[in-house]
């Protein structure tokens, strides 16, 4: 069973938290700029997945060595930036390849198409959410106080409540998608364009890398 109480709490800061501007937020935008909405509703399918993986870390207790050890949780830490700073700099490096190539397309009055990758988007987002140890270190502590300890059994209310959580996110992802492919479509009518989204891209991916490790 589940407190009707503490579901109605977690659902009211779940909304907040999914709704407030955070790296998987402009992971997400970056994703749909560059790719379209295709690529950010993979990416949020990917992060959903990787609030299972953190769930089921969170319930037999592999957060809490996280939480405990400063070595591991570095070490996800490090993992996860240089992931991230890899895919940016992967996407910036196919720009600066595909710059001759888009300028060769404009002077036959065709449209330019990113050549980036989008088969692995999912799997992208999923390795950014799982390789983020604040998200372990959220699950591990924001999903407890949602815990009521005179009900059934602690661990079947830590997988409810961190399989809720992506659940409940998910839509919210989807409006951030929609209206920034609403945007991203300006950029791509005009020439040249896609090449800029997929740069800035890159430094939104670089920049999350650093704010991870900051």
């Amino acid at each position: 069973m589940i407190n009707p109480d503490f579901l109605f709490s977690f659902l009211i800061a779940s909304f907040l938290m999914a709704v407030a501007p955070g790296p998987s937020n402009a992971f997400l935008m970056a994703q749909t700029f560059a790719n379209g909405r295709t690529a950010g509703m993979q990416s949020a399918f990917g992060f959903a997945l990787g609030g299972v993986v953190h769930t089921f870390f969170a319930v037999i207790g592999l957060s809490a060595i996280l939480k405990a050890s400063p070595a591991a949780y570095s070490a996800v830490q490090y993992a996860g930036a240089a992931y991230l700073c890899y895919l940016g700099f992967m996407m910036i490096k196919s720009t600066l390849k595909n710059t001759a190539t888009a300028t060769q397309t404009q002077s036959e009055d065709k449209p330019h198409v990113s050549t980036a990758k989008k088969s692995n988007v999912m799997f992208q987002a999923m390795m950014t959410e799982v390789l983020n140890p604040k998200v372990a270190l959220f699950f591990i502590a924001f999903i407890p106080q949602f815990v009521d300890p005179s009900l059934s059994s602690a661990t079947f209310q830590l997988a409810f409540f961190g399989l809720l959580y992506p659940i409940f996110a998910f839509p919210i992802d989807c409006t951030y998608i929609y209206f920034g492919d609403k945007i991203a479509q300006f950029f791509r009518q005009h020439p040249n364009s896609q090449l800029w989204i997929d740069r800035v891209t890159g430094i939104i991916f670089i920049a999350l890398a650093i704010n991870l490790l900051l």
